[in-house]
């Protein structure tokens, strides 16, 4: 058992009949009355996200879980395909299990959280950043830049991403991966 003062972000807990990792978190201690964490938590199982406050010093129920490098192998609809770098086994997880799959590509190294006590995956940890080529967007018009102006992009494993508007086709450009913005573009 652990408190709310245990409360970190990528902590999976017990609650509500269910497993949620904990994605944000935030300790608030008001003028007036006793302190409280506020949290954003995922449930493993289906992907939906709920907001929950806990009373500070309530005891909340942590799943042991063991953490594992992977790569990704393929998409076929369904399922993402994963192998274990470690002994070649392979796994198979559903969309709701990844936090952005959109901005996955084929032989990334990835970490996926697996709980201890029934080997069952429970969540996969991307890379902060990933750097993806671009592989279609609108050319930039000349002199509409007095702003920080963006625009679409499409990048190659499909997903969509506004960057600023000199980024082109076959640019690469570093993504963020919790939440999907462009960084920079990369110079070869």
């Amino acid at each position: 058992m652990a408190t709310t003062s245990d409360i970190r972000n990528g902590l999976c807990i017990r609650y509500n009949n269910d497993i949620y990792k904990i994605v944000e978190f935030l300790h608030v201690k008001p003028g007036k009355g006793p302190a409280f964490v506020r949290t954003k938590l995922k449930s493993v199982t289906n992907g939906k996200v709920i907001d929950n406050t806990f009373p500070a010093g309530r005891k909340i129920e942590d799943v042991r879980v063991e953490t594992h490098k992977f790569q990704f192998l393929y998409h076929d609809g369904e399922f993402y395909h994963f192998m274990n770098e470690a002994d070649y086994t392979q796994i198979r997880l559903l969309e709701a299990a990844l936090d952005n799959p959109g901005l996955m590509k084929e032989g990334e190294i990835v970490t996926i959280i697996i709980n201890s006590e029934d080997n069952m995956p429970l969540s996969v940890e991307m890379p902060a950043s990933v750097i993806l080529e671009v592989t279609h967007t609108e050319p930039g018009v000349k002199g509409n830049t007095a702003t920080n102006a963006t625009k679409p992009a499409t990048v190659e494993t499909g997903a969509s991403v506004n960057v600023p508007l000199f980024i082109n086709e076959g640019d690469k450009i570093k993504v963020e991966t919790t939440k999907g913005t462009y960084q920079e573009r990369i110079k070869e």
